[in-house]
């Protein structure tokens, strides 16, 4: 059961700080930037794109100034505000529009059908099955789109090695079936974590997976943000091998994240 009001409740919190903390992060900064060029490479011009659990907007305006249509969904009244106020600044407003809507209720998405259905950084935890959402998918989509999901998975290395401190119950939580409580400024949000076979079954015979990608399995997650500021050197290499080895078996089935990208019909 998905707790619609602590959604809103936290991640509206979350909008007044998360420009700030992820432009200063330099292994979100990386992570948005592959991602992003992922997303581009299965586009053209002018493309029209649905973005899921839009947050701020930072990727939305980011996909609008590089001359694509986007349609920026959140749930969080305090995000939708925040894309709001980047359309009020954007230059190109007629490409850029929101809405405010959780991923369970899309039938009343507007501007359908779209060229590809976008998702960033783990969204999509919020909910236990993600079939509640790929079942949209098809009326969403036009033949031949794409869907772009990063979605966090259960086996993190870096969490994992948390034990030799002594931290178990944080380095064994993505495994609990029934989701953790995650702290979100203060509130707390249920948060579920989700196995490559199970967001492939969740897509269905009508979708083909193209391409997974790890990110952040070399390099340590966001949330040890000390890391990159004390070992700025070593992170970059961290993030190379991340490059390098994270679209391969079996490399790309793990880490803090995972990216998805699917083929519709």
């Amino acid at each position: 059961m998905i707790d619609l009001s602590s959604v809103d409740a936290g991640f509206s919190r979350k909008a007044k700080l998360y420009d700030d903390y992820c432009e200063n992060h330099p292994v979100i900064r990386w992570a948005r930037d592959t991602v992003r060029q992922g997303v581009r490479s299965k586009l053209k011009t002018g493309d029209a794109i649905l973005e899921l659990n839009a947050g701020t907007g930072s990727d939305a305006a980011y996909f609008v100034a590089n001359n694509y249509r986007v349609h920026a969904t959140d749930f969080a009244s305090g995000m939708v505000s925040a894309i709001k106020e980047k359309i009020s600044i954007s230059e190109k407003k007629d490409q850029f529009t929101t809405q405010q809507i959780s991923f369970t209720d899309l039938d009343y998405v507007i501007g359908a059908p779209f060229d590809l259905v976008f998702s960033n950084l783990g969204g999509l935890n919020c909910i236990p099955d993600l079939g509640m959402v790929t079942k949209f998918l098809s009326r969403l989509l036009k033949p031949g789109g794409h869907v772009v999901w990063v979605v966090m998975p259960p086996f993190c290395p870096w969490e994992l090695s948390l034990i030799l401190r002594g931290k178990f119950r944080v380095a064994t939580r993505r495994f609990n079936p029934n989701g953790v409580l995650a702290n979100i400024e203060g509130v707390k949000v249920r948060t579920w974590y989700h196995s490559s076979k199970k967001v492939v079954e969740a897509f269905g015979s009508e979708f083909q997976l193209v391409k997974k990608q790890s990110l952040s399995l070399f390099c340590p997650p966001s949330y040890m943000d000390r890391f990159p500021h004390r070992f700025p050197n070593l992170t970059k290499i961290l993030l190379h091998l991340d490059d390098r080895f994270g679209d391969r078996y079996p490399f790309h089935n793990w880490g803090d994240f995972v990216a998805y990208t699917f083929r519709y019909g």
